[in-house]
């Protein structure tokens, strides 16, 4: 009897062990899934959950649009400026992940810029597009939320704003927006909600930064 009771105690360990073991495997591919695309964008910094400040803004026609109103979606929040030649330089690549964001309804591209307003950045944008941007340009000339609200000063820079408004990631510097990854990117923050690797210029570190190297 007591070897039967011994038996069942080293079965039932083992047993525990095994399930530990798989759920552990399971966790980490999806840990795996939801950061994929993120850590090959490698971000500025990525896993810090601060909730983007609320603000409100004109477009290009004048019309308020308040950040908060896209709840419900990620956002890709860019901020640039005409004099910054990189900016200029994203800007096809953006407008690109624009028109995709058009025909869905789970990701948007806003953009804010520092400039005056549209007659200060209209015969730019038109040189860098060809045509009208496909997503709103807001102004903010006297960067009361690029450089108070977020602490930009150099540019271009894009954010990653959840559905929930919290921000997942910031990018500094041009990226082309256009690859794919970008697009895995704004799924990912909307499914998933977030990547639990904390990323900080550019590197993984913590206790997932693993994840950002895991081929398994």
């Amino acid at each position: 009897m007591k070897w039967t009771t011994i038996a069942q105690i080293l079965f039932i360990l083992v047993a525990a062990v095994a399930v530990y073991g798989f759920v552990h495997a399971a966790q980490n591919d999806q840990r795996i899934t939801a950061c994929k695309a993120m850590c090959a964008l490698r971000p500025a910094y990525a896993g810090r959950n601060r909730l983007a400040p609320d603000f409100e803004l004109p477009d290009m026609e004048g019309k308020p649009v308040r950040l908060s109103s896209f709840r419900g979606k990620t956002v890709f929040l860019n901020f640039w400026t005409k004099t910054c030649a990189p900016c200029l330089q994203e800007m096809p690549a953006l407008a690109e992940l624009g028109r995709i964001a058009q025909s869905r309804d789970d990701f948007v591209v806003l953009t804010i810029s520092t400039d005056e307003g549209p007659d200060d950045v209209r015969d730019a944008l038109k040189v860098a597009l060809n045509g009208d941007p496909p997503f709103p340009v807001l102004f903010d000339p006297e960067s009361k939320v690029v450089l108070d609200k977020y602490g930009t000063q150099l540019y271009p820079e894009t954010w990653i704003i959840d559905p929930n408004g919290v921000i997942r990631a910031r990018f500094d510097g041009a990226r082309d927006w256009s690859n794919s990854l970008a697009i895995e990117v704004g799924e990912m923050v909307t499914r998933w909600g977030s990547c639990p690797v904390d990323i900080y210029k550019s590197q993984p570190r913590g206790n997932f930064a693993s994840v950002c190297t895991d081929d398994s």
